[in-house]
């Protein structure tokens, strides 16, 4: 099977909690891959299988200083992912503007009984 697309990569790597949540801690700061395994709680093992996914969508670098392997975020490949989304951006005010109708008549009929 060919490999994915850049792109692709990108969308997939995303779609991991793990992984969103270790971009997010890495678009605060640098971060050596024992502290972000401990601030994500997921052992060293499991969290390289997470970083190598993101390293291969070009989502985060590695810097190593001695033994120790500190990762930061390159967000440069989230552009597209952004862009995408923003194709749907129109869709969400509509959205919560009728979920704010929909409550305030509840409310209503909550409170005039």
């Amino acid at each position: 099977m060919p490999r994915p697309a850049a792109a692709e990569d990108v969308f997939r790597a995303v779609a991991d909690p793990t992984r969103r949540a270790a971009l997010e801690t890495l678009g605060r700061r640098e971060v050596p891959v024992t502290e972000l395994a401990e601030e994500l709680g997921v052992g060293l093992p499991m969290l390289s299988r997470h970083l190598a996914v993101l390293r291969a969508a070009g989502l985060v670098a590695e810097r190593r200083d001695g033994r120790r392997r500190w990762y930061r975020i390159q967000p440069e490949p989230l552009r597209e992912l952004y862009d995408w989304a923003a194709i749907f951006s129109d869709f969400w005010p509509e959205k919560i503007d009728n979920l704010r109708s929909y409550l305030d008549r509840a409310r209503t009929r909550t409170d005039g009984k």
